[in-house]
């Protein structure tokens, strides 16, 4: 197998990672060439893209061959093996250390812009390269996500030898390659263009990663009184954003939703701000009662909606709903609401139904997703469907249940969400300048 570019070898490696989509994974790129391998990556999962800093520490007299890493964090990784038959002295191996240090202080400040890095407390972590030779630097990286938090480190590259797993299964959970020749020379001599990526290009890739998950904006944890409760969200609005979307969680569901997340960074990427909060507090999550009120849901979702319409960087933005199973009744209660002003409402697999005799007073724009395969929900929602004022839609996803599971059924809920989200959005905001 040979790769055109860094681009394609990302694109292939993505293909086999496609479990992670809506897992609320980061993924890690090494600089230089494995920036442009991750960038692919993180885009096909939704998934936020962050950089390691790692330095391979390369035999004096042949640099090409690793005798070790080290990475940001004071991480250090020796090839015992290779420094032997080297013949590498104490002092030697500090010579080549002490300039990679200053080199690896000089990328990071570079590449990173001040930007800190992206929480990995307990989420799962991909580790990707543009190929594995001796795996030291993909050694570092693996033990510095660990250090940081990582839950389940993954560590994924276009090409390696095909013994790499004896190396490296200690330091990461899982090993993603597509392709492990059993002769192997160099990475390399696996792509047809292995030009050097230049540190210009690993800016250009990081910046527009940031600006997809918010970091050309703004996003921070936030804490909102509605109706007198305080509860936390997490508040995010992209550098010239068009609208805003909050997101109103359903039954067993929080801020920290997977499938919302996806939808909530794809959102992002089209240019709309989104809240994601919970509706209730840690103590009332339990009570199966308040979960199903959607009067009691509706209420803090109107009045989190005017607390959050007040903050400077929501001025003015056209306001929407998405709303996932009893969510989506909170919602469309909210909507409901005698003067308010949301502009689109988005249920996934929701419980509409229990908006009851709400359903005729929504006004906003309103669309409908669930599984074709979810035939409970289905039925209830062509029945609510048949019960909403103004403009409605319903959109049935192929073989989907009800928590869109299934390969590519989440990414169909997500673009549903941005083309009717951004269609009614940027109508309002016209309509609301006049």
């Amino acid at each position: 197998m040979i790769y055109s570019d860094r681009t394609d070898a990302g694109r292939r490696l993505a293909a086999e990672l496609t479990r992670w989509r809506g897992a609320d994974a980061v993924v890690v790129a090494l600089p230089r060439g494995g920036v442009p391998v991750a960038d692919e990556v993180a885009r096909a999962l939704g998934a936020p893209l962050d950089i390691c800093v790692i330095r391979k520490l390369g035999v004096p007299f042949q640099p090409e061959l690793g005798m070790g890493a080290i990475g940001e964090d004071g991480a250090r990784v020796l090839n015992d093996e290779v420094m032997r038959s080297a013949r590498i002295t104490p002092e030697q191996l500090a010579r080549v250390e002490e300039a990679e240090r200053a080199e690896l202080e000089r990328r990071a400040g570079r590449y990173r812009r001040g930007r800190p890095p992206v929480p990995l407390q307990g989420r799962p972590v991909i580790v990707v390269d543009d190929g594995v030779a001796t795996g030291s630097t993909a050694l570092a990286a693996c033990r510095i996500v660990r250090a940081r938090g990582a839950a389940h480190v993954v560590l994924a590259v276009p090409v390696a030898p095909r013994d790499w797993a004896e190396r490296l299964d200690r330091d990461a959970d899982e090993l993603v390659c597509p392709y492990t020749p059993a002769v192997f020379w160099a990475i390399g001599e696996f792509y047809r263009d292995f030009a050097q990526t230049p540190d210009e290009e690993v800016e250009r890739l990081l910046d527009a990663a940031a600006a997809r998950a918010g970091g050309g904006g703004t996003a921070s944890e936030t804490v909102l009184t509605a109706a007198g409760v305080r509860l936390p969200g997490r508040l995010t609005v992209p550098q010239g954003a068009t609208g805003l979307v909050l997101f109103a969680h359903g039954s067993g569901s929080s801020r920290h939703s997977p499938r919302n997340r996806y939808v909530a960074a794809e959102l992002h990427r089209a240019g709309l701000g989104t809240l994601l909060f919970d509706l209730l507090t840690a103590e009332e999550e339990p009570d199966r009662a308040k979960v199903f009120d959607p009067p009691l849901l509706g209420a803090r979702l109107a009045s989190a909606t005017r607390e959050v319409a007040d903050r400077p960087e929501c001025a003015g933005l056209p306001v929407g709903y998405f709303g996932a199973s009893t969510g989506a009744a909170a919602a469309l209660w909210a909507a409901a609401e005698p003067g308010a002003r949301v502009a689109a409402v988005v249920s996934r697999g929701g419980r509409p139904d229990l908006a009851g005799p709400r359903l005729a007073h929504v006004r906003a724009p309103t669309l409908l997703v669930v599984g074709g395969a979810d035939a409970t929900v289905l039925a209830l929602n062509r029945t609510a469907l048949a019960g909403l004022g103004g403009e409605r839609e319903l959109a049935v996803v192929p073989r989907a249940g009800h928590l869109f599971e299934e390969p590519g059924t989440l990414e169909q809920v997500a673009r549903l969400a941005v083309e009717w989200f951004t269609r009614h959005l940027g109508k309002a905001a016209s309509d609301w300048a006049i």
